[in-house]
Formats: structure tokens, C-alpha cells, sequence
């Protein structure tokens, strides 16, 4: 699923597309990504003759801003968009089309079909569903240590799962925990409530690091993934964490490990990640394989010991 990096991305290459494109059309193929309106007649008619003014990211959905209406739309598994001359071929799994009075069409193609589109009124849908109880955005200004703190500090759930929760902090899916955990040398495991200030102040910043760098690289491509220009992102060459079990860690050469937790693949360095030792409980495993690769973040070195683990 594209995550803050990809969905900033293809917001930034959309607004280059198509602002200030003028709405002649709209045909729906697949009525049920059309989530409000529920009638996808409906929806094409309010969205006929209305202009594109500017594209805008919430977490992992995009808001469209019209003249005097809001789409949101996210992409959810692998949606994506593209733009397109009218007499250009329609790629199958196309599901929505907007055509345009340039002869262009913004495309909206999705082969797992679970992306949806809700309309609004300006300001609306930010008091509605989905976008009503959204977090924090962890690249907004408003994102200060204390801000974080306080959104995370005394839960007793486990770290990596409270930073899947779109209610506590926007954008981080499954790639950007796992990076943010790894940068931070924190276990995904570990209680919030039990990390200490100097933990909570790596992690802060290992999730502003992390996500800038992977927004400067376009993202990461790891499965369909491309921009509104059809371009892959490159940050899948820099991840330390996700995707590498089994391989050197980049910090201590030890063996990357994949285990599941809240149902969701997890990876981590079980020497750079320790978990903070239960009675009865046994060490994770180590590896001696060595990797040349420097890691990004500021974790303490493997060996040494971090307060509060």
C-alpha cells in the first residue's frame, strides 16, 4: 500500500499534471470505488464542469480541491493514476476516468479494485468519514517532540503497531515503521509506555528522517508502485529493515529477522533492536554475517548498552 512518501509523490506530480484542468466528464466503471455519493451518476454529474484548482495530501489520501467541492481518494492497495491523451489505449483494471476539455483524461486504474473516492463540500470532509479522525502528520511543523509524545506516551500497545494507527500519526504504513524502528534501534515490540525520553526523542526523529529521505527519493517502489508520471521511486534501495530477512544487517552484520506482529510482517535487528528482557523469556538469535552498507539513523552501536533497554 503506498504510504506518506508515495502518496506525497504522486500528489506532487499530479498538481504538474492536471491543475487548472477543466471537467467535461466522468465515467465510472467500477460503481463501488464511488464510497459517497453512493450513486456514481451522481457523482459524475457534480463533478462535470468543475476545474482542478490544486491537489493536497491528508496521511495516505489525496484531496482533490475543485471549485466548490473536495475528492478524496485513496489508493489503498495498488491504485494509481495517470494522465493520458483521450485517443491514447485504456489499460485494463481503468475504473474511473475524467475526462478533460484539453483531450486529455486523468485515469484511475486499480487491480486490487479496493480504492475508494468520497465527494465534499469544502471543509466537509474533514468532519467526516475517512478523514475525520485522522492523527498527526509527522511531516507538518505541528509534528514537535511534545506533540509526539503526548499522542503516544502511557499506551501500553506495542510500538510498531501504534505507528500502523492512522489515528495516532498519518502516513506510516508497514515499509516507514519498520525503517523508523530500525533507525531509532528500538524493538517493534516494546511498549510505548516503556520507552524512555531519550528512546521517544530517537524515535521522533528517526520518523521525520525517514519519511523526508523517502520523499526526496520518490518513494519505494517494492511492488506496483509508480508516480502520476509513470516513475518509480528509488528509496527500496536504501531500506535497512523491510523486505531484508535473512540478510546482514547494516549495522552489526547480524541477520535481519521477519516475524509477525498485530498480522503484519515485521523486520528487525534482534542485536540493534533488543527487546527489553522478559524472566523466562529467551534472546532472539544473532548472526555474524557482515554488510559494508552505513544505516541511517542514531541508534547506539551493537554492543552497547541503550538506557531503557
Amino acid at each position: 500500500m503506498p504510504e506518506l512518501p508515495e502518496v506525497e509523490t504522486v500528489v506532487r506530480t499530479l498538481n504538474q499534471l492536471v491543475t487548472d484542468k477543466h471537467i467535461t466528464n466522468v465515467s465510472v466503471h467500477l460503481p463501488r470505488i464511488i464510497q459517497r455519493p453512493d450513486d456514481p451518476a451522481v457523482f459524475a454529474a457534480l463533478l462535470q464542469g468543475q476545474t482542478i484548482r490544486g491537489i493536497e495530501r491528508r496521511g495516505k489520501f489525496l484531496r482533490f480541491l475543485l471549485d466548490d467541492l473536495v475528492l478524496v481518494s485513496h489508493l489503498r492497495m495498488e491504485g494509481r493514476y495517470g494522465l493520458y491523451r483521450k485517443d491514447e489505449p485504456v489499460e485494463k483494471h481503468t475504473h474511473v476516468v475524467f475526462h478533460f476539455d484539453d483531450g486529455t483524461e486523468l485515469r484511475y486504474r486499480d487491480v486490487r479494485q479496493f480504492g475508494t473516492m468520497h465527494l465534499f463540500a469544502p471543509g466537509e470532509e474533514f468532519v467526516q468519514p475517512p478523514l475525520h479522525k485522522l492523527g498527526l502528520e509527522p511531516l507538518d511543523p505541528a509534528f514537535t517532540f511534545e506533540a509526539f509524545r503526548k499522542a503516544i506516551g502511557g499506551r501500553t500497545t506495542k510500538i510498531k503497531p501504534l505507528l500502523l494507527n492512522q489515528e495516532v500519526i498519518v502516513g506510516i504504513g508497514n515499509i516507514y515503521a519498520d525503517e523508523a524502528l530500525f533507525a531509532a534501534g528500538l524493538h517493534p515490540e516494546r511498549e510505548a509506555c516503556s520507552l524512555t525520553k531519550p528512546e521517544l526523542l530517537r524515535l521522533h526523529e528517526a520518523i521525520v528522517t525517514t519519511l523526508q529521505e523517502a520523499v526526496d527519493a520518490g518513494g519505494s517502489s517494492i511492488k506496483s508502485y509508480v508516480n502520476g508520471q509513470g516513475e518509480m521511486g528509488m528509496f527500496q534501495q536504501q531500506l535497512n529493515a523491510y523486505g531484508r530477512k535473512d540478510q546482514p544487517c547494516p549495522r552489526c552484520g547480524g541477520a535481519i529477522l521477519k516475524t509477525v506482529l498485530g498480522g503484519r510482517g515485521t523486520h528487525f535487528c534482534p542485536s540493534c533492536q533488543k527487546l527489553k528482557r522478559i524472566p523466562g523469556r529467551p534472546a532472539g538469535p544473532r548472526n555474524a554475517a557482515s554488510a559494508g552498507r552505513r544505516p541511517r539513523g542514531n541508534a547506539a552501536p551493537s554492543g552497547s548498552p541503550t538506557q531503557g533497554e
